[in-house]
């Protein structure tokens, strides 16, 4: 197995952060610093460590999935000094890591995983799956507002990709995006002269939110993996 895949399948990082770890010479085999991602390793025969810290790897490991309903005041993060982190909510010795954004004041659906490759990809812009959001706001939403958002918004000097956005009552309303900036849907809302009272993410791809109670969280079965 090439060394920078057995990186990502132990949950270290991507193939792509792999090949940058190694080239800068955090990785050692059997005790030797390798620079060449493209060191092959046996992984029933050879020790590999990462910034000095032994990197097991068995022939059985399957890679995890898992989907958590994040509660609000919670931080979509791995460490943040003085905040509860997402992790804390999830009762497993593995080292997995959120994908994407889902910020500290919205809750909802959040995926998780080891898996460096998936997390890279669907982390990335490029990636151009759907996340679906109920939203409720401070005042009253009326269609021109809803129009706007559907159409686009200048966000940073750009307009946002279109957006399917239906209105479910006075106050609040679903949209599905295929983007991921920063914030964006508040400062969308905001771009309308309204202010967003709660957001909750309901679906990303394939995979619902529907059946977590809040601060809990499944296992992804075989055919969500397979179709993300």
């Amino acid at each position: 197995m090439r060394l920078q895949k057995f990186l990502s399948r132990a949950g270290i990082c991507s193939r792509r952060k792999g090949e940058e770890y190694i080239s800068n010479g955090l990785v050692m085999v059997n005790g030797v610093t390798v620079t060449n991602p493209g060191t092959q390793v046996d992984i029933e025969k050879d020790q590999v460590s990462f910034k000095g810290e032994p990197v097991n790897l068995s022939l059985e490991k399957k890679n995890i999935y898992i989907a958590l309903n994040k509660p609000v005041g919670i931080v979509t993060s791995c460490s943040h000094k003085g905040e509860k982190i997402v992790l804390d909510l999830i009762d497993i010795p593995d080292r997995i890591y959120p994908i994407g954004r889902l910020d500290k004041d919205s809750g909802g659906l959040l995926l998780l995983t080891d898996d460096g490759d998936l997390h890279n990809r669907l982390s990335h812009p490029s990636y151009n799956h759907e996340k679906e959001y109920i939203v409720t706001t401070s005042e009253p939403l009326s269609n021109g507002a809803l129009d706007k958002m559907a159409k686009g918004v200048i966000l940073d000097g750009k307009r946002t990709r279109e957006a399917k956005v239906v209105k479910l009552s006075k106050y609040s309303f679903r949209i599905i995006l295929k983007q991921g900036l920063n914030r964006q849907i508040r400062r969308m809302v905001q771009k309308t002269g309204n202010q967003v009272q709660s957001l909750t993410r309901i679906r990303m791809g394939n995979i619902r939110l529907k059946g977590i109670k809040e601060g809990e969280w499944r296992y992804l079965t075989d055919s969500e993996i397979n179709a993300l």
